[in-house]
């Protein structure tokens, strides 16, 4: 079953768009905006993005340049009448194919079943490795890029290094002794404090509540892991 994510800020599109996609066997998410396309993307396995261009927040084309920073899922867009240059600024920054509002259903899925088609023969299906998520967590190792939610998060070197160990092995408890030998490469003295420090600046960094933390959490007296995303 291939999952179909819905970007557009028009209900009443979406929901025929869920009914068509449905029908065919297609799972659907949905998204109003840009960023909460983003964000799914981040934390769903998506096949393919059917994306209008005239949204909220972040608008289709913005919300393009940054999904081609991180996926090369085939996307079509939905555009009105007499937005040709948007069409064409759209299908330059990486889009794969448009479809004009008000669109036909046959053709539409046609044009989803051709995408889905070119996409997993060229093993565009395959998982990555050197992407790492957990919900809205990603990191991205091949770019060395942290989002959360969809948004870009700055970490240091060190503070990467520790949540790509913990992302690696979501679920899985880490003693501070042990961070330390695998991040720093060095004998454990002091680890738990210098441990301590820099999760608390990754966390400030990645949680929406540092002192709730969601993704990484202590496991008292035994040290630290990745929650698994949900």
């Amino acid at each position: 079953m291939y999952n179909i994510l819905i970007c557009d800020d028009e209900k009443d599109i979406v929901s025929a768009l869920e009914i068509y996609l449905g029908a065919e066997g297609y799972r659907t998410y949905a998204a109003c905006n840009g960023r909460e396309a983003l964000a799914l993307l981040a934390r769903e396995e998506i096949h393919l993005v059917l994306l209008d261009i005239m949204m909220p927040e972040l608008d289709g084309i913005s919300a393009m340049n940054e999904l081609r920073q991180r996926s090369n899922v085939p996307v079509i867009l939905l555009t009105a009448k007499g937005e040709d240059t948007d069409k064409i600024l759209g299908l330059n920054v990486g889009a794969d194919d448009y479809v004009t509002k008000p669109f036909n259903p046959v053709e539409l899925l046609a044009r989803v079943r051709s995408q889905l088609r070119r996409y997993m023969q060229l093993g565009g299906g395959a998982k990555r490795e050197d992407l790492l998520c957990s919900g809205g967590l990603c990191l991205d190792d091949r770019s060395k890029e942290v989002s959360v939610d969809g948004e870009a998060v700055s970490l240091t070197p060190t503070e990467y290094e520790i949540l790509k160990l913990l992302l690696e092995h979501p679920g899985e408890v880490f003693p501070p002794r042990e961070i330390y030998r695998r991040v720093w490469n060095g004998e454990p003295y002091g680890a738990e404090s210098t441990v301590a420090v820099h999760i608390r600046h990754l966390r400030e960094k990645i949680e929406i509540d540092p002192a709730q933390p969601r993704y990484v959490k202590a496991v008292w007296g035994q040290g630290y892991k990745l929650e698994r995303g949900k």
